[in-house]
Order: C-alpha cells, then sequence, then structure tokens
C-alpha cells in the first residue's frame, strides 16, 4: 500500500520570522522592479522581440512589476516547431527521468518561496495567504505529477492469456499548448505545465497577459532543473495572436486550457476544425469557470456558515473559479444569517495586497473593476442591497464587497459569473426547492451546503449537481489529492486536476498483445540486447 501524500504545509504568518521574511522580500523585489525586459524562451534560447508587454501592480497601476517581450503568430509558431523537435528525445526519456525534474522545480519553489509569492502579491494582487496557498500548491502538483506518473507506469498490467501476454502502456500526445489563467499565475500555470512534462509531450506555455513574470520565474526554475532545450518554452502574448495561433497549429497534439467560458468555447470551437497536415483529432482539456452556490439549511450553525461564506465569496476579492456568489437560505434562518453574514462582511480589510492585514485585495485590471462595477448597478434594481462597502483606496483596481438581497433565481446576478466581490442571497421555502435553485445554472463548478440534518446531507451528495461539493466547510482551497478539483456542464471538459485520472489526458493508452507460443527459433544478434514487448 502506497503512503499518503504529503501535502505541502502552507506558511504560518502569525510566526514573526515568517512576516519579517515576507515584507523583506517584498521590500526587495520592489527595489529591483522592473528590471531588465525578459525575453521569450524558445528552444532553450533568449528570443527578443520588439514589442512589450508591461505587467503592473493591481494595487498601485503606476508602479511597473516588470516588463517581458510579446510574441506574436510567429514565435508561436518557432516555438511550436523547437516543441516538436524536442519531442522525440524527451518521449523516450524515462520516467524517473522526467519525474525527477519535476521534483527539482519542487525543491526550487521551496527554495524560492517568498520571493515567488511576493511576486503573486505584486503581480496579480493576491493578498499574503493567499499567495502562499499559490505556490504550496504549485510544489503540490509537481510532487504529485511525478509520483502519479511513475503509478502509471507500474501499475499492474492486462489479464493474460495462456500462450499470450497483453501490456497497457501510455505514450505521450506529442506537442501541448498550455494557456494559463491570471489568478492561480503559478499553480494552475505549473499543473497543465508539469502534467503535459511528465506524461512526456514538450509544452508551449502562454501565460496570461496580467501574469506574465511569475511564469518567467517559473521557467527559471525548469532551467536550473535541468529541462532540456525545446521541451518547455516560454511564450508570453495576447491570447488574439500567440493563444490564437497555437490553438490552430495542425501539429498542436492538445490544449490545456483555463480561462472565461467564452474563451475556453472558442478554443474548443476551433482546435475541432481539421487543417490541412493535422493527423490526429486534438484533445482539449478545459476548466471554464462557475456561478458557485452555498446552501444553508435551517438547521445549520450559522456562525460556521457565515464564516465559510465569507471566505468563500470575498478571499482573493471573488477572482476564483471556485468562489460563493450565490447563497440560498431557508426561510425560517434568512434574516438572522443575512444580519450575521452584513456584519462580518463589514470587517473585512479592503486594501493593497502587500498589506498583511488586507483580506479583499484589488481585482486585476481595470477592465475587471468595470465589469463589476456594472453588476453591482445591477443588483440595485434586481436584488435588495443590504451591503456595499465603499473602498477608501484612491488607487489601484479596488471593489468593495457586495451583497445583495432577494435576488431572484434566473436573474443574470444570479446566473452569470461575475468573478468579483459579489454575492446574491437568494431564499427557498424548502430544501428542495434551494436545490433546485442551485442547480438552475449552467456551471457545474463547486457548491456547498450547511447543515446538520444527515437526511439532508445524503440528498445533497445524491442531487446537488457539482464537481466538488463541499459540506459544512468553504468551498474554495481545493487541495491536491485530498480534493481533485474540476467541475462539468459549461464549467469545463476533462478530468479532476489533482487526482489520480488527470495525467490519463495527457496520454496516448496504448495495448501490446503478444503471442509466446514457440514457432521456430530465432536466435539473438550479436551485441544487441534483446528487447521484449514484457517491458514496455
Amino acid at each position: 500500500m502506497s503512503t499518503p501524500f504529503p501535502n505541502e504545509p502552507l506558511m504560518d504568518f502569525a510566526v514573526e520570522s515568517n512576516r519579517e521574511s515576507m515584507a523583506a522580500t517584498l521590500r526587495r523585489l520592489r527595489a529591483q522592479c522592473p528590471g531588465e525586459v525578459r525575453p521569450l524562451i524558445i528552444g532553450g534560447r533568449a528570443v527578443r522581440t520588439p514589442n512589450i508587454l508591461d505587467s503592473v501592480d493591481p494595487s498601485n497601476p503606476d508602479f511597473l512589476v516588470g516588463r517581458v517581450c510579446c510574441a506574436s503568430a510567429a514565435e508561436a509558431d518557432r516555438a511550436v516547431e523547437a516543441a516538436k523537435a524536442a519531442f522525440p528525445a524527451w518521449r523516450r526519456a524515462a520516467v524517473e527521468e522526467r519525474a525527477a525534474v519535476l521534483r527539482r522545480v519542487a525543491v526550487g519553489m521551496r527554495r524560492r518561496r517568498f520571493d515567488l509569492a511576493a511576486w503573486i502579491v505584486m503581480e496579480c494582487g493576491k493578498p499574503w495567504r493567499e499567495a502562499d496557498g499559490d505556490v504550496a500548491e504549485a510544489i503540490d502538483f509537481c510532487e504529485f505529477y511525478a509520483r502519479e506518473m511513475v503509478r502509471l507506469r507500474e501499475r499492474p498490467r492486462q489479464r493474460h492469456y495462456p500462450g499470450e501476454e497483453n501490456f497497457l502502456v501510455y505514450e505521450p500526445c506529442g506537442v501541448a499548448a498550455v494557456i494559463a489563467p491570471w489568478n492561480f499565475p503559478l499553480s494552475i500555470l505549473t499543473g497543465m505545465t508539469m502534467a503535459a512534462l511528465v506524461a512526456g509531450n514538450t509544452v508551449v506555455v502562454k501565460p496570461a497577459e496580467q501574469s506574465p513574470v511569475i511564469a518567467a520565474a517559473l521557467f527559471e526554475l525548469l532551467a536550473e532543473a535541468g529541462i532540456p532545450g525545446g521541451v518547455a518554452n516560454y511564450l508570453p502574448g495576447l491570447g488574439e495572436e500567440a493563444g490564437r495561433r497555437l490553438v490552430e497549429r495542425p501539429d498542436v497534439a492538445l490544449i490545456a486550457f483555463t480561462g472565461s467560458r467564452a474563451v475556453g468555447l472558442q478554443v474548443i470551437e476551433s482546435a475541432a476544425r481539421r487543417r490541412p497536415g493535422q493527423r490526429r483529432v486534438k484533445r482539449v482539456i478545459a476548466e471554464m469557470g462557475g456561478k458557485n452556490a452555498i446552501i444553508v439549511d435551517a438547521d445549520a450553525e450559522l456562525d460556521e456558515a457565515v464564516a465559510g461564506v465569507v471566505a468563500s465569496a470575498f478571499g482573493y476579492a471573488g477572482q476564483k473559479c471556485s468562489a460563493c456568489s450565490r447563497v440560498i437560505v431557508l426561510e425560517s434562518v434568512h434574516e438572522a444569517f443575512l444580519t450575521r453574514l452584513v456584519e462580518a462582511t463589514r470587517s473585512l480589510v479592503v486594501g493593497p495586497a502587500d498589506d498583511p492585514a488586507t483580506f479583499v485585495g484589488p481585482l486585476i485590471d481595470e477592465e475587471a473593476r468595470r465589469k463589476v462595477l456594472s453588476y453591482i448597478e445591477k443588483g440595485k434594481s434586481e436584488g435588495t442591497p443590504a451591503l456595499l462597502v465603499e473602498c477608501a483606496q484612491t488607487k489601484g483596481y479596488f471593489v468593495g464587497p457586495a451583497i445583495f438581497d432577494r435576488v431572484a433565481p434566473d436573474s443574470p446576478l444570479a446566473q452569470e459569473e461575475i468573478f468579483g466581490p459579489v454575492l446574491a442571497v437568494l431564499g427557498a421555502d424548502t430544501f428542495d426547492q434551494a436545490l433546485e435553485i442551485a442547480n438552475r445554472s449552467d456551471y457545474a463548478l463547486t457548491g456547498g451546503l450547511y447543515s446538520r440534518g444527515p437526511a439532508h446531507i445524503e440528498q445533497a451528495r445524491r442531487e446537488f449537481h457539482v464537481g466538488n461539493l463541499y459540506i459544512n466547510r468553504k468551498i474554495t482551497g481545493a487541495t491536491v489529492d485530498r480534493q481533485p478539483f474540476g467541475g462539468f456542464k459549461m464549467s469545463g471538459v476533462g478530468s479532476k486536476a489533482g487526482g489520480p485520472d488527470y495525467l490519463l489526458q495527457f496520454c496516448d493508452p496504448r495495448t501490446i498483445t503478444e503471442n509466446t507460443m514457440r514457432h521456430g527459433f530465432a536466435p539473438e544478434e550479436k551485441d544487441e540486447a534483446p528487447s521484449s514487448p514484457r517491458q514496455p
């Protein structure tokens, strides 16, 4: 029996030395910003382009965190060609060799943990604990996928038959395009990239336009870990140019995407078209967000429910695909719950991400801020404003938490993904009605229930149709291996990240059957070791 997977512990910022180290790292890195323009990495070499992407601090957009070269379609072509050239050797590399690279990256992440968290704070506006959790999850992905690939290679073979041996082996698909998001700029980027690499694929990575600097840090770690040139290629650029070209290339075998539903559906549609020279059906792994609900039952422990809803709705300013944006409350406890929810939310600190006291940081950019503010305006007519927190920050993309009560189940506020600190509160007369409202969504990513009734808990297990259901706890913060993450319906397609099936999506399974009944005798060639499908 294998030992349980040991998740990376979170940093305890209650310890004074940890707080001092984080603050000192932020000061040191800020003094170095923006630094030199970071190049693309194609075929193991730095490639510079005339176009530049600027990365700014969402807490203070006047502060330039870093500058990176911006890839066009031409550089995307070069990167795919480099990945194709590197694929045969990387495909033949032993699983242990590929897994060792991932483990060395994890070692580097632990060594540079404060640096990586500080870059996330500055570039993506994540408060300290959220940024450190991002790094810890990235470490987990490296270690877990290294372990899982070894397990897949060593899994029991297929059933033999007298005179016949049967084997199931997993081989890489080819070139993988990784199109990553900004809201988990290290962990999701690392997870998709490492899964592709350890399975034997070569990768071209296009990070989000808002978070290219932390992606460059990952590639520094890959270089330190000894990744061969061309196996992993760094391609920051615009989605409309470099990203689109990667999706359209006929020699890209699979695409791992995390982002909005609109872009994800475009990726799936484009990848489904066969183009000249294309010799396989492209595989798409896509995570596309959610409109997640928490049900508060009549017998729920209200203080626990309030704490869980607040953390799920307003952590990282609601910019998690798993965030709670709807809470459905049984009428008998509706007013009591709402009163406590409003007061708990009012106490949250809204401010710059580099302030350790901050709970609600900035939104990622001005476009996101405008979108969230437009939903808050809609909410004033679609529900009753229960709380609209004014933000005192004069710089940055800040929006204070907003809670709207008595929102209709079919209103845009209750159906559309907002990706900000806006929470719709809905009422339900019965538990059956609460479940029906919760399931009335195009998405099916996460959901939650606060209840002390065994019958209702069991009913939710059967009938609350989401990829990750959390009972009597917050609905964000899935942990690798413990809570494999991913949804269905319009929330995405593919198996769960951080779970036992995830790597299978990056492989082509092959069955090898050998008739072992001897038919004559073929002598072994001299000076050549015998080969056998018994060791595929």
